[in-house]
């Protein structure tokens, strides 16, 4: 016999992973230029020359048994005063090195946060949409998803509903700003409303609530700014990854934080060390260890992925598409023009355009476009989406 649950997960695809796939057989079929694939966010602006230059001048001039060997299982110390550093003089906070710990990217910061955290019988709150994959690892630990609904019409945490939420069994919530899949930026004011609610809570159940907030987007944002949600929030855990910031997906770079004002946080740090050894997610990768505090602030050019916002806004805009305000990351949400977000995104196939439904998000009836492709694509794009809004009867409309 074999684990059927893994089973299961290793059979079936995301819904992400799905409409990707279908695009690459597509792109092998009638060719790459006229298939327009909004599926997968994986950043196509290159890093920035800061990052190359970086880990060529550290291949070229470091001892190779060193470059390629272990560090320790938390990270190399110079590493972490680096990124303690950084966050200090970033966003005025305390943050100390001894709190943080190097990791294989987002995935690893979110799975050994939660498996260190959770106990038998906890239940962790996300806020739907949130990054499907959040399910998968919070069930993995035994404990119990919750999910509560953003605000449908700006995506911002329903604070009194994430209250209601609450009970005795509460050991966290996930917050995910900028968001994928919606672009949202949580908004410092709504940050205090629930920083207020959390404490009221913990008061109520005795025990700390944690905020486990998933950051890889963190630098990506355009008219606004992000709130550092640990400076707002107590109990804060930060997870961050350097796959979109410096357009490294594939090198599986990130930390966790356990913040300043974190209760009990030199033992969770401790059960973090723990989950990372049980996990076997010790000694992130040396080389792109050694490249961080060189390239700590630096991020991809924002204004491209800007660029590539304002274009798609003004298509969907033109042809009267609802979506909601994409103010960070590289994601739109939009309103699906029929009950069914799968019948219209296998609609909008028939014009080649991939397009990932809402329902794996916990949120039906949107569909998320990632716009982090070429400019080019999206301008050839404009007439499939003319197109499909014609068979919807939008055109002419506006957001």
């Amino acid at each position: 016999m074999i684990s059927q649950k893994n089973l299961e997960l290793g059979t079936k695809s995301s819904v992400i992973r799905e409409v990707f796939e279908y695009g690459l057989k597509r792109k092998a079929e009638i060719g790459e230029d006229k298939v327009f694939d909004y599926s997968l966010g994986n950043p196509n602006i290159p890093s920035p020359k800061k990052v190359n230059e970086t880990l060529k001048k550290l291949i070229q001039e470091s001892d190779p048994t060193e470059l390629h060997g272990y560090s320790s299982g938390p990270g190399y110390v110079n590493v972490r005063k680096a990124v303690a550093s950084y966050l200090n003089e970033t966003y005025a906070v305390n943050e100390s090195y001894s709190r943080i710990y190097m990791t294989c990217g987002a995935a690893a910061s979110l799975t050994i946060t939660l498996n260190a955290l959770v106990c038998e019988g906890d239940e962790i709150i996300v806020l739907a949409p949130y990054f499907p994959e959040y399910k998968v690892f919070i069930e993995h630990t035994g404990a119990k998803v919750v999910e509560v609904m953003c605000d449908k019409e700006t995506m911002q945490p329903d604070v009194a509903a994430i209250c209601q939420a609450i009970n005795e069994h509460t050991k966290g919530i996930i917050l995910n700003s900028p968001n994928n899949p919606t672009g949202a930026v949580y908004s410092s004011m709504v940050l205090a409303e629930l920083s207020s609610v959390l404490s009221e809570k913990e008061l109520q159940y005795s025990h700390p609530i944690y905020v486990i907030s998933d950051e890889p987007y963190r630098e990506l944002v355009y008219e606004s700014s992000v709130p550092y949600t640990a400076k707002i929030i107590k109990n804060t855990i930060s997870c961050y990854s350097f796959s979109k910031s410096l357009s490294l997906p594939g090198e599986r770079i990130g930390y966790i934080c356990v913040c300043e004002r974190c209760e009990d946080g030199d033992n969770i740090f401790s059960a973090i060390c723990g989950a990372g050894r049980a996990l076997g997610y010790v000694c992130a990768p040396v080389l792109f260890q050694k490249m961080i505090p060189e390239v700590l602030g630096a991020t991809s050019s924002i204004d491209e992925y800007d660029k590539n916002r304002r274009e798609i806004k003004r298509i969907l805009d033109e042809c009267g598409f609802k979506y909601i305000e994409p103010e960070g990351a590289f994601y739109i949400f939009i309103k699906s023009p029929t009950e069914n977000a799968r019948d219209f995104c296998e609609e909008a196939k028939n014009f080649e355009l991939l397009l990932v439904r809402s329902d794996e998000f916990g949120c039906p009836g949107f569909v998320r476009i990632a716009y982090c492709v070429s400019n080019k694509m999206i301008k050839s794009s404009e007439e499939a989406w003319k197109k499909l809004a014609e068979k919807y009867r939008l055109t002419g409309e506006r957001k």
